[in-house]
């Protein structure tokens, strides 16, 4: 019985199901006919005779660590006027059918070749049910709508809830096995695909046949799909720092260039003045260079960082000055051709730059003494640029200010990406290797060390001495590289004084993360620290990272 069409994209076909199902629990009915770039002529309901070579398909090629999807090719069918009957009923996913353990321990080997014990791993029960009909009911959405017509949902309310009505991802063994990626078989011009917030619902059924891809793992596509409920979320605003308090921010801005709309320099802007309260100094991630994904050669950055510095002003923000050094070209990762780079924005009528000559893409920056205070040897400069720990990565960027008298030093951060960009990249969470390897988490610690000693070395000279480093480390607060950035108490993290499950600002596959640190040295005190959410939880996103503030009243 066919119980689905995708007539779209290169992947074309059609699911079918056997209605006359086997008593094992452990075996699907289901399964997908591929039929590339051609249109199948079926519909659901058709009852079919089906023959085909049996293949498994591997999303992202053989060498992935995604499982596999089982499917004929080169299929061929006829009608079969001899069934009788509708859709299979489809099976209903919730807390009680499916299991809070995500996947077996396979002591990082596949899973694939395992007994299927569907009633005791998350992995197990829905590959238990690939190509089969499934349904939810009534589902809060965790991850929001995408460009590419897609969402994340939950099967448990009460599995890990942040307060804002997404899923948080506390560590290593919370998958949050009732995350589920939902998307639509209906054609889009009569069935527009909702944009959902977190918190949102999908009211009433959303069914369809369950299917694999490398953008997520397990994917309900919806032949019906839930009514949309608005919940309202709203963008939270930050409160303005007081007038002995220093408010250092830290935002990535998602490659952003000439090239960018101007609309997401306004929001940008927009985020930076009424929502952050026009911090004192912000460290910024990604910003490319003047011609953007233009692979031409151009390293400088001062075009994309006037037009950003414009828009603030435009929207009654202070007149921010930034720092930055450009790049070798095609060194530092990212974007092919945009040379992303950190850079560092500073209200000068509240802080004051302290410019020392001798930064550059190569040159490393020292800690010295003078007059019995820690200083920059070059200010800006590059923390340990040539080490191997910054191959195809970006390079830490330390800087010197000083606010009320009181020096303070900031290091900009984006460590090493866990897509892995020019390197090789983490295993997914929902593929066959478990757990998954964190290829990419070696160059993080070891990126994290020569900050660490970058601080001690400051630390050296004034324990007392007021740093902060924040940024975009890709690593969560109970990563190894973290502990790094941490050890010797060289740097604390105030986030941690948040309530555990409010301590995100990132979405991925439906989980609720942390990427983004201000750390602060044992001389900030105890700072207060704040997540604003404004963009993570949001279909319509300037960035898709939320910025953090710290504020510091310096003693």
């Amino acid at each position: 019985m066919v119980t689905g069409v995708r007539d779209f994209g290169t992947a074309r076909g059609f699911w079918m199901q056997d209605p006359r199902p086997d008593d094992d629990p452990a075996t699907s009915e289901g399964i997908f006919v591929f039929t590339g770039r051609q249109s199948p002529e079926v519909a659901p309901g058709d009852a079919l005779r089906v023959s085909g070579d049996v293949t498994e398909f591997r999303p992202g090629g053989q060498d992935s660590g995604h499982q596999s999807v089982t499917q004929l090719t080169g299929a061929e069918w006829r009608p079969d006027g001899a069934a009788r009957g509708g859709l299979p009923a489809p099976v209903r996913l919730d807390a009680g059918s499916v299991p809070e353990r995500y996947a077996p321990e396979a002591g990082g080997g596949s899973i694939e070749n395992s007994r299927l014990r569907p009633g005791r791993y998350a992995l197990d029960r829905y590959e238990s049910l690939e190509g089969m009909r499934v349904s939810v009911r009534d589902v809060r959405v965790t991850g929001p709508s995408t460009k590419h017509h897609e969402l994340w949902v939950t099967t448990d309310p009460r599995q890990n809830p942040t307060p804002r009505g997404g899923t948080f991802y506390g560590s290593y063994e919370q998958q949050n096995s009732a995350r589920l990626k939902v998307s639509s078989l209906l054609p889009l011009d009569t069935h527009p695909f909702p944009q959902a917030n977190v918190g949102d619902g999908l009211g009433g059924v959303s069914e369809g046949p369950l299917d694999y891809d490398k953008f997520g793992g397990y994917t309900l596509r919806a032949t019906t799909l839930g009514r949309h409920q608005d919940r309202g979320l709203e963008r939270e605003r930050t409160r303005a720092q007081h007038r002995d308090e220093l408010s250092v921010a830290t935002y990535n801005v998602e490659n952003l260039s000439p090239a960018s709309e101007p609309a997401k320099f306004e929001r940008l802007a927009e985020g930076l003045v009424t929502h952050l309260s026009s911090p004192d100094i912000v460290t910024v991630e990604e910003v490319q260079d003047d011609s953007g994904p233009e692979d031409d050669g151009t390293v400088g950055a001062d075009g994309t960082l006037r037009r950003l510095t414009d828009e603030i002003r435009a929207a009654g923000g202070p007149a921010y000055a930034w720092q930055q050094i450009d790049p070798e070209d095609g060194a530092d990762g990212g974007q092919p051709g945009g040379n992303i780079r950190v850079a560092f924005l500073y209200n000068p009528e509240r802080v004051s730059f302290t410019e020392r000559a001798g930064g550059d893409a190569t040159s490393p920056v020292r800690v010295e003494e003078r007059d019995g205070a820690p200083a920059l040897s070059a200010s800006p400069g590059r923390i340990a640029p040539q080490d191997p720990a910054w191959e195809a990565g970006r390079k830490p960027l330390a800087g010197e200010f000083a606010f009320r008298g009181r020096k303070v030093f900031v290091v900009a951060n984006h460590f090493s990406s866990k897509g892995g960009g020019d390197l090789k990249g983490d295993q997914p969470m929902e593929g066959r290797f478990q757990p998954p390897a964190r290829h990419s988490e070696p160059q993080r610690i070891e990126q994290a060390k020569l900050v660490n000693s970058f601080v001690r070395d400051v630390r050296k000279i004034d324990k007392d001495a007021l740093v902060v480093a924040g940024g975009d480390f890709n690593d969560f607060p109970f990563s190894p590289a973290l502990d790094a950035l941490r050890s010797g108490g060289a740097l604390t993290s105030p986030m941690d004084r948040l309530p555990a499950n409010e301590r995100y600002g990132y979405v991925f596959n439906g989980n609720s993360q942390t990427l983004d640190h201000l750390l602060t040295s044992p001389g900030a005190g105890r700072p207060e620290y704040d997540i604003v959410h404004l963009n993570a939880e949001f279909a319509d996103q300037s960035s898709d990272h939320d910025p953090s503030v710290v504020r510091i009243r310096p003693h």
